[in-house]
This record gives C-alpha cells, sequence and structure tokens, in this order.
C-alpha cells in the first residue's frame, strides 16, 4: 500500500494506482498539483509546515522563516493537546517559550496563528489558533503574537474538539522546489508513495466569516464571485508571484479594500487595460491602488503556486454567489429557501421568470437576510443562443450591451418593427468598433440573431428575421453589413411585443 495527501487528507492506495482512480467524476479540463516527497536542502527552506492533528491537517505559514526551527523542537508536538477552546479560538499546549508577554490585548483574524502564554508565563505557553475576527488579550509580545495563517484545511478550526492533539508537524514544500511537482490533467499518472495531490482550489471571500458579514467590499466581491462562477479559474497569465485570470477584461471594478497582497490574498484590477482581471498571489507584494481585495485562498495553495499559463482550475468560493436573475420564481423561492434568505417578489403565481434583483450583491443579500425580486411572465423573455466561437467580438459587445455578462437575463430596447423584421438598439459604448465578422455569404435562417457592423450608418442595430433572406440579414442590412451572432429559440414570444418596450433575453448555453 501507499500513503498519499488528497487534498490534505491522507488516504492509502494500493500501488500502482493512478491519478484518475482517487478523482473519480473530476472534470478533465482540469488541471492538479502531483507533488513528490522533497529532500535535503528544498525541504530545510521551506516556511511552510504541517499540523497532522487528530481531526485533521492544517498547513500553516510561517510569518518569519526563524520560527520554523522552534516547531521542531524534540518533544514540542507530544505537549501540543487542546488545553482550552472557546468560540474564538483554540489553544495547544502547554509548553515552554521565550515569549515576552506584552499584557495588551491583540487584534486577530481568522486562521491567525498565535504564541502567546497563560498568566503571562513563558513556562505555560501556547498555539493559539483563531477561528474568528476578535480581540483578546493572549499574552502575546506588543505585536500581537502572530507567528502564522492557516493556509489550508482552515475548516478544521471548527471541527476541534475536546481530546483532540497534534501528532506530528511536518515541513512541507515551497514554491522554490518547482522540479518535485508537476501540473497535469493526466489521468494515467502514475503515483508515488508520500506523494501530495491537490485538485482544487479553495477561497474565502472578503468581509465574509461565519456569523459576520462585511458589506464594504460588496461590489468588489461580485465582481470576483462572477469571474469564477461555475467553479472554474482561468489562468491566463502565471508570473513568479501571482496567476491572473482575465477573461472577464474590461470591466469597471469599485476600489473598496486596500491591503498587503500576502500569499493566498485574492485581488481585483480596478484601472489599467487589464481593469477586471483577478489575481491569486503566490508571494508577498505590497498593495496597490489599482487592485482591491476580495478574499484570500484557504486551500490549495500549491496548486496556485505552480499553474501555469492556459491552465484550468477548480475553484470552491464561500458564500456562493447569490444571483437569483434567470430562474424562474419557483427556482428562486427553493434557492432562498435553502440559504435562509426571505424573498418577495412583485408578483405572485403563474409561469414568471426574475428579472432583476435588490440588492444585487451576495454580501448585501446575506447580510440583510432578504431579498426582492421583480419578475416577468415566462413568455415575454426570449431565450437565445450565442455563437461566442464564430464571432467573439460582437458576442462579448451584445453581452456587455444587454448585461448578458453580469447575469443569465439581460435587456434591450425594442425600436422598430416591419413587415417581418423586429429590430432592437442595445446601448453600445462610444468608440467601440464592431468590425465584420461571421458575415453570411448564403441565405439567412428565419430567426437568425444578428448585429450590424461598422461598415453600415446603422452599426449597433440588432434585428431578426422570420423569414429567410439570401439578400439581407436580420437587420435588413445587405449581408456584408450583417454580423451573425446566434439565434432565437422561441421566436413565439416576440408576437406580441411592440416598439418601445424593453425585451428580455437569456442566453441558453
Amino acid at each position: 500500500m501507499m500513503e498519499i495527501y488528497l487534498d490534505g487528507e491522507r488516504i492509502e492506495v494500493p500501488a500502482g494506482t493512478r491519478l484518475g482512480e482517487i478523482l473519480p467524476g473530476r472534470d478533465m479540463r482540469c488541471s492538479v498539483a502531483v507533488i513528490r516527497p522533497a529532500l535535503g536542502e528544498a525541504t530545510a527552506e521551506s516556511q511552510e509546515v504541517r499540523f497532522v492533528t487528530s481531526a485533521g491537517d492544517m498547513v500553516v505559514e510561517m510569518a518569519d522563516p526563524a520560527t520554523v526551527p522552534r516547531l521542531f523542537a524534540p518533544g514540542l508536538a507530544e505537549r501540543l493537546r487542546l488545553h482550552w477552546q472557546d468560540r474564538y479560538a483554540a489553544a495547544f499546549g502547554p509548553f515552554e517559550s521565550a515569549v515576552r508577554p506584552a499584557r495588551t490585548p491583540g487584534r486577530y483574524e481568522r486562521g491567525d496563528v498565535i504564541l502567546g502564554c497563560g498568566g503571562y508565563d513563558p513556562a505555560r505557553s501556547y498555539l493559539i489558533f483563531a477561528r474568528m475576527r476578535h480581540t483578546a488579550d493572549y499574552g502575546a509580545p506588543a505585536d500581537g503574537g502572530v507567528i502564522g495563517r492557516v493556509v489550508a484545511g482552515r475548516g478544521l478550526l471548527d471541527r476541534i474538539a475536546e481530546g483532540d492533539r497534534v501528532i506530528e508537524v511536518e515541513r512541507i514544500l515551497r514554491r522554490a522546489d518547482r522540479s518535485h511537482a508537476v501540473v497535469t490533467r493526466d489521468a494515467a499518472l502514475a503515483l508515488e508513495d508520500g506523494m501530495q495531490v491537490v485538485s482544487y482550489v479553495e477561497a474565502e471571500v472578503q468581509g465574509f466569516e461565519a456569523g459576520e458579514v462585511d458589506t464594504r467590499a460588496a461590489r468588489s466581491v461580485e465582481h470576483f464571485l462572477l469571474s469564477v462562477q461555475g467553479g472554474r479559474f482561468r489562468v491566463g497569465r502565471s508570473s513568479s508571484t501571482h496567476i491572473a485570470d482575465a477573461h472577464l477584461v474590461p470591466a469597471k471594478v469599485p476600489a473598496e479594500f486596500s491591503g498587503p497582497r500576502l500569499e493566498g490574498t485574492i485581488t481585483v484590477r480596478t484601472a489599467g487595460k487589464s481593469s477586471g482581471a483577478v489575481y491569486i498571489y503566490t508571494q508577498g507584494v505590497s498593495a496597490s491602488p489599482a487592485h482591491t481585495v476580495v478574499g484570500r485562498v484557504v486551500h490549495g495553495i500549491e496548486l496556485v503556486r505552480f499553474a501555469g499559463d492556459g491552465d484550468l482550475l477548480a475553484i470552491r468560493v464561500e458564500p456562493e454567489q447569490f444571483d437569483l436573475v434567470g430562474f424562474t420564481l419557483a427556482e428562486a423561492e427553493a434557492v432562498a429557501g435553502r440559504r435562509g434568505v426571505t424573498l418577495t417578489a412583485d408578483a405572485a403565481g403563474g409561469d414568471r421568470v426574475v428579472v432583476g434583483q435588490t440588492p444585487a450583491t451576495t454580501l448585501e443579500v446575506l447580510a440583510a437576510g432578504a431579498v426582492r425580486v421583480a419578475t416577468e411572465p415566462a413568455d415575454h423573455v426570449i431565450s437565445i443562443t450565442l455563437d461566442e466561437a464564430a464571432a467573439p467580438r460582437s458576442v462579448t459587445i451584445f453581452r456587455e450591451a444587454t448585461g448578458l455578462k453580469h447575469h443569465a437575463v439581460g435587456k434591450m430596447p425594442l425600436v422598430f418593427r416591419f413587415e417581418d423584421v423586429t429590430l432592437f438598439k442595445p446601448k453600445i459604448g462610444k468608440g467601440i468598433g464592431i468590425i465584420p465578422e461571421n458575415t453570411p455569404t448564403e441565405e439567412v435562417p428565419a430567426f437568425t440573431l444578428a448585429m450590424t457592423n461598422d461598415s453600415r450608418r446603422g452599426a449597433g442595430m440588432v434585428g431578426i428575421r422570420a423569414t429567410p433572406n439570401a439578400e439581407f440579414g436580420p437587420t435588413s442590412e445587405p449581408l456584408t453589413g450583417t454580423n451573425v451572432i446566434g439565434k432565437v429559440l422561441d421566436a413565439g414570444n416576440l408576437a406580441g411585443m411592440r416598439e418601445g418596450a424593453t425585451v428580455y433575453v437569456r442566453e441558453v448555453k
């Protein structure tokens, strides 16, 4: 049998086991990190340690390299038993240290690891793991005594119970040891004894902790939740300090929470050509006015460290995005009930679709515990598909103009109807070029969705034609002035709509 660490948990598997066998149901497009046991100097340089406890494993990033050797003092692990706990923290010890208590309270965040002492006596020192944000006097030094923070296995903080103890303290791999790691999608990769496998990244958003919601970063957090909607992080760029996902660039994101970009910190860029890109840091850098902090990694930092350009990473975020737009009213009521949120709708009964919600952001909804939704009859919402592969720029412009970039339902004004043609005029920003793209050369089928390109005066007009036509496109422009972007699935819903109406569109993927 072999011993493997799978996402921080020890498992035993038969010799010859392949990667895919321990990850059933994995999305084969997603990369995982496979790390071989490190030897010699590569291990000795590590600033991260694994606390193997009777309740599970936690990885702690130490703030000072000089602290690491002290954790390997002979017999220390044997003395790290749970001595006391409350809702704020759990303390392991006692043991002797050189701590100099300041007799003043410190301010702590969830995941902080504190060196303090009982009765201000260094001979009765403790390692204290903070469970939530709070202020306390733990007999720590004047700087608060934070010697590290939990970067993986943070959920264990809530499961530690009476009788638990630290079994072992181990050094683990750091970024410099890249020769010992591989990021792969190969399910046939043969595993070796002692390997670590990290299959996903887990993150907590800024302002959200158990029992506490802070909405100061609500809008920038919402952008992050939208970016990782579907549980995927697309690594468009990997550098020595971070990985970045830029698939929503450009986007306007407010600068709401400035802070140092420590390892594991997640930010969104708020200015410049990459505005809207999401960054996860693998090395600490100073704060920047062009970045707003939106969260932190609590599991899977190893996968982030070794990921490269083009990798797709599975990511789980707490809390999940709360966006009801696009759901039927019945579905929205079920989601709200499951998450403990009171829902109020503008109409009851019938087959209705949610087209708007207030508050608009996840954190504001969770803080209020209530949400109001605007709905439309289902036959007033037009279902469409968009051909992003054939017309990527035109589809991007359409999604931005209608709001489909941010929600499952968008809207646009119906400005003109004549014969078999229906025309819409979404609001497209000045200076946005609509280059000829996916222009038809043969007959255009009925109920094709198209946009007029910059070769015609009516650039930006969106149209649908109820009959096929080999001479003019859905916007009544020549085929050379027509960019085909998709098709309408339920054309019958258009029949009762009149000029001046707001038409809601739902993208079906």
